[in-house]
């Protein structure tokens, strides 16, 4: 099939020179027009069709001997591209081998290779790296910036990453010249934000980072609750804080790690009520061991209506040892010792360990009881170390059983549960 194909071709661009040609003999053609070309003492005259087929076998002609003139240099060329791109495969399954030394030398060579100079550069950066050779890296990183402007933003911003510089990382990838980022000039820009204390900044490319899909939507999720969680960290007024709260998506606002975050802040900030309302809200929907812990040692007064937030509470959550250290140190801070005690005592038989230990400790000392506070100190390093503390001599079994006894739970039918 492909013999008749070109055999039928020959015989079409036979049959048309035939044709052309007795075409061209016709008087008829020189309506057509004249060309006069004068040279010397000689004129020469052609009809107008004549003259253009003389010009294209002239260009085939010169085209024919320059790609026979040509023909030895592509050679070569293509010779020295095959051998570079061999280099390059070679040098990269050195690196890949662990050879640094022999990988550098062949991406060396094979840089020589404008096609593939910059991904070879890299690759000898990352050998040089791997030597330990600080110098040669920065040579390789230093001609790549000649060759790809792009790829030395980003592997200039990772090595100012890696030495915990990250303005000059920021600065390396905000050049004009590259912009628009790439994924990977997102994320590396992102993380630089988030290391030079500008959350907030770096919180408004989660939007681009998801677009472009620089990062799975697992690491994406990580990075967004990070970001969120330094960025109400770097509120500097009750303002600012309020604003970045709201900008946080519902599902981040109602993890307890969120609104912990949010009330260490808003306290800090002297924001005492907002504090104390955002924890409440969130125990009132979701029940959270560290967030009740929190509530208990805010540096905050209005000790009467936190002890009612959370007696309140215990009606629920009889056998929360959180919440019971919480009524604790509450109930302290009142001044109610013996109340505190009590509270104290479940809370360590409910498994509130080496902190309600401390905390009774504590509450000794200060009543003058100092073998009792010593023996409540060794508990809570004994339950540091994993080792068993021992009973207080003064706690008799019945007031051991009660400590353990907790209120029987109920759902909303009024029938018994399971603790917790």
């Amino acid at each position: 099939m492909k013999a008749f194909r070109s055999l039928l071709i020959v015989l079409l661009v036979a049959a048309l020179g035939i044709f052309g040609a007795q075409w061209m003999g016709q008087a008829s053609v020189r309506a057509l027009g004249e060309v006069i070309v004068r040279a010397g003492n000689h004129d020469y005259i052609a009809t107008l069709p004549q003259a253009v087929l003389a010009l294209l076998i002239v260009l085939l002609l010169l085209w024919l001997l320059w790609t026979l003139v040509s023909t030895p240099f592509r050679v070569w060329a293509r010779h020295r591209r095959g051998k570079g791109r061999a280099r390059l495969i070679d040098g990269l399954q050195a690196l890949d081998g662990g050879q640094w030394q022999r990988a550098e030398k062949l991406l060396q060579s094979a840089a020589t290779e404008k096609e593939v100079r910059p991904i070879a550069l890299v690759a000898a950066m990352r050998a040089a790296e791997a030597r330990d050779d600080a110098a040669s890296a920065g040579q390789h990183l230093q001609q790549l910036g000649a060759v790809d402007p792009t790829l030395h933003a980003l592997h200039s911003a990772e090595r100012w990453l890696e030495l915990d510089k990250p303005l000059e990382a920021i600065t390396a990838l905000d050049l004009p010249g590259i912009q628009p980022l790439p994924p990977r000039g997102l994320s590396l820009r992102t993380e630089a934000l988030a290391r030079a204390g500008r959350a907030e900044e770096a919180y408004g490319q989660l939007g681009a980072l998801r677009q472009q899909q620089a990062l799975p939507p697992p690491a994406v999720a990580a990075l967004e609750t990070r970001l969120a969680l330094q960025m109400l960290d770097e509120a500097v007024d009750a303002n600012a804080l309020a604003a970045r709260w709201e900008v946080l998506p519902k599902t981040l606002r109602v993890s307890p790690q969120a609104v912990a975050r949010y009330a260490s802040r808003a306290v800090a900030l002297n924001w005492n009520d907002v504090a104390l309302r955002v924890i409440e809200q969130t125990l009132d929907s979701s029940w959270d061991e560290a967030l009740v812990t929190l509530y208990g040692t805010l540096p905050v007064d209005k000790l009467d209506s936190r002890r009612a937030s959370a007696q309140r509470w215990l009606q629920s959550h009889p056998s929360s040892p959180a919440l019971l250290l919480t009524l604790a140190r509450l109930a302290r801070g009142q001044g109610q010792w013996t109340q505190a005690e009590e509270f104290l005592h479940r809370a360590i038989a409910q498994g509130a360990g080496p902190d309600a230990w401390e905390a009774l400790g504590e509450g000794f000392a200060a009543q003058g009881e100092d073998a009792l506070a010593r023996q409540c100190l060794l508990n809570a390093l004994h339950q540091r170390r994993g080792d068993t503390p021992l009973p207080l001599e003064r706690r008799d079994l019945r007031q051991q059983i009660q400590d353990q006894a907790v209120a029987e739970e109920r759902d909303e039918h009024g029938f018994p549960r399971l603790p917790g």
